[in-house]
């Protein structure tokens, strides 16, 4: 199994619009790197959002913030955690914090921004949707953080090989 199998296969079966990114999104697009936790966009629906929520709860994940995470599914809620409380991704934790999955939900790059490029993936019976490799560095562009440095020297690699075979 896969870590993030059960996730990512009710994701699917219950037809959730997101996609990976993150970590996990570059390796699946090419790069070795180390990660554990799972980053992905959504789709920002209120309908999208509670789907995501009640998965996860389902499958035993707990949320890091004393909020409750099924507020995420409301508009107005989520507005004034990103305008007012700065809140970037919604984290959320099985066990002893071994297995996270953050949901962006102030990001450079919406969903509905990154779901006309999105590359899939397969693993097994899954269908993973990636951001793709563009869309991934617009994002990595605003943290600032090492890491995500060197993850957008890695991804530029990527696309130019991809660029030279496409030639």
């Amino acid at each position: 199994m896969i870590i993030y199998e059960e996730i990512l296969r009710d994701f699917q079966k219950e037809k959730v619009k997101y996609a990976v990114v993150g970590g996990i999104a570059v390796n699946l697009l090419g790069s070795l790197r180390s990660t554990a936790d799972l980053d992905i966009i959504a789709g920002m629906t209120d309908e999208n959002l509670a789907k995501v929520v009640k998965i996860l709860k389902k499958r035993g994940y707990s949320t890091k913030q004393p909020l409750n995470p099924a507020k995420i599914a409301d508009k107005q809620t989520r507005e004034n955690w990103i305008n007012i409380k700065h809140m970037k991704a919604f984290n959320f934790y099985k066990g002893k914090g071994l297995e996270e999955i953050d949901l962006i939900i102030d990001s450079p790059v919406s969903y509905e921004k990154a779901k006309r490029s999105i590359q899939y993936f397969r693993a097994g019976s899954i269908t993973i949707p990636v951001v793709s490799v563009d869309n991934l560095i617009r994002m990595k562009e605003k943290t600032g953080r090492m890491i995500d440095k060197l993850d957008i020297e890695e991804l530029k690699k990527i696309k130019k090989l991809r660029e030279r075979k496409n030639v």
